[in-house]
């Protein structure tokens, strides 16, 4: 691994050039590395082409995957992590490549279609620290695989509660590291097989300095009285559950909301979303290029009364879309058949805990509506003064909540306190970690004194 960086923060006007390695032929990590308020200037930072041990070869097999476990399981320190998906190419967020590194056993990539079950691979992993890259991106298609973290480091959080400005991996490297990556290929088709030499280099640089950045950011959060918090943040990633699904998520189709507006024409939208959701599942295609969005809105529009007058629609004269015409016209001919009764409402129904659009509160709910003002001015100033985005001091759906709940009580003529205590109270039933109850509620509860 290359040298160990410090947590030494960068004196104001100085300058550390990474220095090649004479056995490597690749930059150094700045020494010592940049920090928020003293970033690496841009034109200190090298370019970082190609990993320093070479390109590892994609571990495919069963017994090349045990192999990678035992060498895993022999490393020291934590375990760099980071996944590739095919959003967009394939139907839901399965990975296609692992990317592993650990001091002392390299890097693997590792092809998780071909390799079996990874129960050997999810031993090793069982007890070091991760270090990911905006985790939440990666757990959900990790755990599928069945590998899970018992703690992990996220260098985009870390960066988020230092106050970065530019928190993607390649920002925080050239900041925080001086070094500048390969050409980013995230958004590929990574089921493609074989897959590109280049793009092999991109995943194997995406974990190759997650270790020293990790180094660097976990110093600065420490000296900057942070790190508790940061903790508290990482374990929340790690272990809160997956988000229900939506209601009717069919409504949420690009430009639904604007140019569907009567029940039948939303009928039609949602039965064509329906069946192009099973066929893009049947075929493992992205449901949009299966059918466009373009199209299932123009045919809700539209309300074609045939056949024919739907494949005279120019969003349904692609090959994608003449492929399954039969398909197309069944569903668009149930919605047609509804009886009146069964037709789906015009505005979407709300979820349990859900609450109505804030621009509606001041019409309806008042006490609502001010106390939401007062709770986001105080959020905003405090998130100022910590440098901290004001979404990760609360998030908006929090700071909505407690808005309602308060307005709610008032109109309710019930007396509700907004001492400091109780503030903090709310939000802990919320899901808030102490770190943000320490510090956004005496904020909150001074803002709310009338």
């Amino acid at each position: 691994m290359t040298t160990r960086i410090t947590g030494a923060s960068r004196p104001a006007g100085s300058s550390a050039v990474p220095r090649p390695s004479a056995s490597s032929a690749v930059p150094r990590p700045a020494v010592p590395p940049g920090t928020t308020d003293h970033p690496i200037e841009p034109h200190d930072i090298v370019d970082y082409p190609r990993p320093k041990d070479g390109l590892p070869e994609i571990t495919g097999t069963p017994e090349d995957l045990r192999k990678v476990a035992h060498r895993l399981a022999g490393g020291q320190g934590p375990v760099a992590v980071d996944a590739e998906r095919a959003s967009g190419f394939r139907y839901g967020q399965d990975a296609y490549l692992v990317q592993l590194r650990r001091d002392g056993a390299g890097t693997f990539l590792i092809d998780p279609v071909t390799c079996g079950p990874l129960t050997e691979l999810a031993a090793a992993l069982d007890g070091p620290e991760w270090i990911l890259h905006a985790a939440d991106q990666d757990i959900p298609c990790l755990a599928a695989l069945g590998l899970t973290a018992v703690s992990l480091f996220d260098t985009e959080l870390a960066a988020r509660l230092l106050g970065r400005q530019h928190v993607g991996l390649g920002a925080v490297i050239e900041e925080t590291l001086g070094l500048r990556l390969a050409k980013d290929h995230a958004a590929a088709d990574w089921s493609t097989r074989p897959l590109p030499a280049s793009w092999l280099i991109y995943a194997a640089l995406d974990v190759e300095l997650l270790i020293d950045l990790k180094c660097a950011l976990a110093a600065e959060l420490e000296a900057a009285g942070k790190d508790q918090w940061a903790a508290q943040e990482f374990e929340y990633v790690r272990t809160r559950p997956a988000k229900p699904a939506k209601l009717d998520p069919w409504r949420k189709t690009p430009r639904a909301g604007s140019a569907v507006r009567s029940p039948r024409s939303l009928a039609i939208l949602r039965e064509l979303w329906t069946s192009r959701e099973e066929l893009a599942a049947e075929l493992d295609r992205t449901p949009s290029k299966v059918l466009s969005h373009q199209a299932l809105i123009a045919a809700a529009v539209a309300r074609p009364r045939s056949r024919r007058k739907m494949t005279a629609l120019k969003e349904f004269s692609s090959r994608q879309a003449r492929q399954n015409q039969e398909r197309w016209w069944r569903a668009i001919e149930r919605a047609l058949e509804l009886p009146d009764d069964e037709l789906p409402p015009t505005r979407a129904p709300m979820g349990p805990d859900e609450l109505p659009h804030p621009r509606t509160w001041q019409r309806h709910h008042a006490e609502a509506a001010d106390r939401l003002i007062r709770v986001r001015s105080a959020v905003r100033l405090r998130s100022e003064d910590i440098r901290v985005p004001q979404e990760l001091l609360l998030a908006p759906c929090s700071q909505r909540r407690l808005a309602w709940d308060l307005g709610e009580e008032i109109e309710a003529g019930r007396t509700s306190s907004a001492s400091t205590q109780e503030i903090g109270d709310r939000l802990t039933a919320m899901g808030a970690r102490p770190w943000q109850v320490e510090q956004a509620a005496p904020s909150i509860a001074a803002a709310l004194v009338d």
